[in-house]
Parts: structure tokens; sequence; C-alpha cells
């Protein structure tokens, strides 16, 4: 058995020892409750329990809202990667992006760390019958959880939910049912439906079980943190070997707010355990289509500005009426630091496509927002690239949406019926390279291989460009010679003969003055660096200051 622990009701402030999953505040009746621990016992403690727990979200148990550790119904969630963006790195020109990769959790959603907490408290608290509404994550992830642990399950989803996930949810022997509505009427039906039913009802983002469950993303993105950055393998946990670590940003869209508030919870008992230096700076990103927490931010409002009728393709952040997650979100950030901000669908569908593409990371559209608003506030210089920041990957892509990928994704290609005679070989390799009837031959001149990757990655992404390399001006201008391809991209800084001379060399020979040539640099130019290359070259940018479809867009203007 563990340390007892107690409730504390934001409204009131009344204070209770936890005994059952309480739904209210016994004193006032309001329904924001949260667990208080006694952290100096626990930080006194950690160092000799943690090196005995394994690599879950369990290891945190003792600041978890279960009393016996026998009722903990598990299906080994948490302890998700985090990974550093490198590719994505290179093209924002910040080294310092890392990938919460929550899509590796059992349903594949941080939400399997919400219903792992979630059903562990109503099987400690007898309930057998329970009731939760959804958008999808949720309700594949509780069904999950409350199969393991023979709880019957009641989801109310809305009508816009994909086929498929109403599948998945059905598969573990939930009932699903669907409502012709907005999320927030959806929430509405199944609260009466419980009340008419007399069944438990989770209540999201208010129920204690769900912020203590989302806080153990901080837990372990500081204790992975802090072993990144000593150089060590963070994959496997090391207790009391290195210090823990929190970054200066944490990143994620919400519907309801409930993965920032538990996150930003949990950093803060780090910290007052001694743990880590500061909680992080928080961003929030909404769809501009339903944004009641940022539209109301960006008006110093300490109320969400509700939308009755939400616009947008993105469903899991169709909430239009937050409550009271905007108010403690908003305190949150007038105290650690930190924004709101929106994008549009189009921009996050537009990002999904260049996570996957850079980093190979395909993800659900909710964290395509996430990253939009990660481009939007390094370009703003809101983020600064020195800052170290954490991004929540918070599902998968999968069910793939029409609107995401679109129909027309694959190509087809028609064997010839001799195809198993002699020569099939050569048959073959003619079909592959008529997929493209129109290859353009790019040269990449570079000696960072890193640059060099990033540039190749991003032209291969688009499958029709025919990309040679040279690591020095010398070899380039040779391969340039040799080859003369459709367009040179080229760096500036190499040994032996820099970019400025394979200029001047191509200028003055006839053969190679009208080649396209593009510059990536970043070296700082002077005035007169700046000026010459204006006249001679066909596009100057910066390194970290593009986004692949923006080269792309540049180059086929050039060479089509």
């Amino acid at each position: 058995m563990r340390e007892p622990f107690s409730i504390r009701c934001r409204s009131c402030q009344h204070q209770t020892p936890y005994t059952q999953p309480y739904t209210v505040c016994p004193q006032c009746g309001q329904s924001w409750l949260d667990a208080v621990y006694d952290l100096s016992l626990v930080a006194h403690q950690w160092p000799a329990a943690l090196a005995q727990y394994g690599a879950s979200l369990w290891r945190y148990r003792d600041l978890l809202p279960i009393h016996n550790p026998a009722n903990i119904v598990s299906l080994g969630e948490g302890w998700t990667p985090l990974i550093q963006a490198h590719n994505l790195g290179l093209l924002l020109g910040h080294d310092h992006i890392y990938i919460k990769d929550e899509r590796q959790g059992p349903t594949a959603s941080f939400k399997d760390r919400q219903a792992a907490i979630a059903v562990s408290v109503m099987k400690e608290a007898g309930i057998t019958e329970a009731v939760v509404a959804s958008t999808g994550n949720v309700a594949i992830a509780y069904a999950a959880f409350c199969a393991r642990a023979g709880i019957k399950l009641w989801t109310f989803v809305t009508s816009s939910v994909p086929a498929e996930k109403m599948r998945e949810v059905a598969l573990y022997g939930a009932e699903v049912i669907k409502v012709a509505g907005t999320y927030d009427q959806c929430k509405q039906v199944a609260t009466e439906f419980a009340q008419s039913k007399g069944i438990f009802l989770d209540k999201g983002v208010r129920a204690i079980s769900a912020k203590e469950a989302m806080k153990t993303l901080a837990f372990e993105v500081a204790e992975q943190l802090g072993s990144i950055m000593a150089g060590s393998d963070y994959t496997l946990p090391n207790p009391g070997r290195f210090a823990w670590k929190a970054p200066d940003w944490y990143l994620q869209s919400v519907s309801g707010g409930l993965g920032p508030v538990g996150v930003i919870k949990g950093f803060r008992e780090l910290k007052a355990m001694g743990l880590i230096d500061r909680v992080p700076k928080l961003a929030i990103f909404q769809v501009a289509g339903c944004a009641p927490m940022v539209n109301a931010f960006q008006n110093s409002s300490p109320v969400p500005f509700d939308v009755e009728n939400p616009t947008t393709d993105i469903t899991t952040l169709a909430t239009g009426k937050p409550g009271e997650a905007y108010q403690v979100l908003r305190e949150m950030i007038q105290e650690h630091g930190g924004t709101m901000a929106t994008v549009t669908d189009a921009e996050a569908f537009r990002a999904l496509h260049v996570l996957a593409k850079m980093d190979g990371l395909s993800v659900e559209p909710a964290t395509g927002v996430t990253f939009a608003g990660l481009f939007n506030l390094i370009h703003q210089g809101i983020i600064g690239r020195d800052e170290v920041v954490v991004v929540n990957c918070s599902g998968h892509t999968f069910p793939v949406e029409k609107h995401i990928v679109g129909e027309q994704h694959t190509r087809d290609m028609v064997l010839a019926e001799d195809a198993a005679a002699p020569g099939r070989e050569e048959g073959l390799l003619t079909a592959l390279e008529e997929l493209d009837p129109r290859v353009q031959r790019i040269a990449i001149i570079e000696d960072n291989p890193d640059a060099t990757r990033l540039m190749r990655r991003i032209l291969q992404a688009q499958g029709d460009f025919h990309i040679e390399e040279a690591t020095n001006g010398l070899d380039g201008l040779n391969l340039i010679r040799r080859t003369r391809p459709n367009l040179v991209i080229l760096d500036l800084m190499m040994p032996g003969l820099d970019g400025f001379a394979v200029v001047e060399a191509m200028k003055a020979d006839a053969a190679l003055q009208d080649i396209p040539i593009i510059v990536i640099t970043a070296k700082t130019l002077t005035p007169t660096e700046k000026r010459w290359l204006d006249s001679q070259v066909d596009g100057l940018w910066e390194k970290g200051s593009f986004m692949d479809v923006d080269l792309l867009s540049h180059i086929r203007g050039k060479i089509i």
C-alpha cells in the first residue's frame, strides 16, 4: 500500500483525504478537484523507489491516485520515446526540437495514459459500468482498458468520428452511441444518459485521474531529457544517475485542455521536489474554426469565447465550450510564460506532410496543428533558436482520412504479359523510369552532410528529380560541367573553392552561365556580398528560414 493523499477543491480550497473517485467537492459541490501529495516524502523516497520500477508510466505510482498497486490496469502504456527532430530541425534552423512520441501507446494516442489511470481508479472503486463522451481517441483507449478490467463501457461519439475508429471501439466490446451533433452536445447527451441509468460518468479534464495521468508525460520528459543532455541512452530509466531537465517550451494542440493542464501540474510537482529548476513555458494551439480559448486569450478575457458551431475538418479539436480548463491554462501561462495561437486546417495538414516527409513520423491532424503552431512561433521569433522545445505527438494518423493524403497517392505500373521471360529486369527498370516522364537533374554542392541530406529529402519527397552531389567547390564545378544540370543548389562556405568562386566560374562559361543557381547558406552576408549574389543567382535562402514547400515552389519556378 502507498502513502495516503488528499484532494483539494480549486474553488474553495477545501482539502480532504482521498477515499473514492469524487465527482464534486464534498464542501462546496464544485467539480474541479486536484490530487495533493506529500512531495517532500516522495522526493526522499524516489531515488530508491524508481530504481525498482519498470519503464512505464506506473514507475511514478507514488504520485498517482491509486492506493493499491494490485488494482493497476495496464497494457504497457507510458515511457514513450523522446525523439529529436533532426531533419525538421535543419529545415527550421533549430537544433533542439524533441518529439514525445505518444503514437507508441497501446492504442496509438496519448489518451492511453488517461485511460490507464482512470480505469484503474474505477477498478479500485468497484465500478463495473461507465460512460464516456469522445471525439475518437478517448473512446478507443477507454474501450481497450475497460475490456482488460472487465468494466462495461458506454461510449458517446460525434457522427463525424471516422467509421474505422467507431469499429475499433466496438471491437473491444464497448457500446457505441453516435450523436448527430457537436461534441459539446454529445457530452450533454452522455451526461443525461449516465444520470438516468445511475452509471458512473467519466468527466475528462475535471476528473482527478485524467489530470494525474497526463502529468506522467512531464515526468518522463524530464527524466528522458536529462539523460539525453548527459549523452546517455534515454530508452531505459536511469534514476538518480542524471539530473532531470525541463524543456524551455512544451507545445500541444487542445480541445478540452486536459493534456497541458496535467503536464504543467507534473512539472510543478517536479520543481517543488527540487528535481528541475523551472516549469516550461506553455504554447497552446487551436484550429481557427474552433478556437474558444485562443480568441479569449488574445482578447485578455478571463473566460473562453464559446463557439456554438465549429468549422473544421479536424474533428478531434472541435470542442466549442472548454469551460474552466481555459482559466486554468491561462493562469499557467501567466505564471510560467507562453502563449496561445491559432492555425488553419490547411496549415495543419501541410505540417502533417512536412513531418512525415522530413522525419518519418505519420501523425494525426491534431498533432499537425501543434507542428504548424511550432513553425509559426519559430518564424515569429517567439521561440528562440537556442531554446529546448518538446512537442506532444499526440497520436497516429490512422485511420488515414481522404483529405490528408488524397485519393491519388499511388501510381499504377502494368507489367508486360511476358514479364517472366528473359529480359524481365530490363523491362521492369524501364517501367520504373517511365513512372516519372519528366526527370529533372539537380546538382547539390554542399560540404555539410546533414544539409545535403535535408535538401535531397525535400526533393525526393516529390519523386521527380535526379539528384547528384559534391562536397566541395572544385568537385562541384566538375560535376556541373560533366552533367549540365537543370539547377544548382549551392552552399557558399566550403573548403578550397568556395561558393562565390563556383558562381563566378559558371557565369564565365558560356555553356554554364544560364543554369539557374539557388544559394542556401548559413553565412551572415555583408551588404556588398548580398548585392553581388542578388545580381548573379536566381535565389538566395538562409538555412533554417524556409519550409520545404517554399523551396520546392521556388525550384519549380526555375526549372519548369
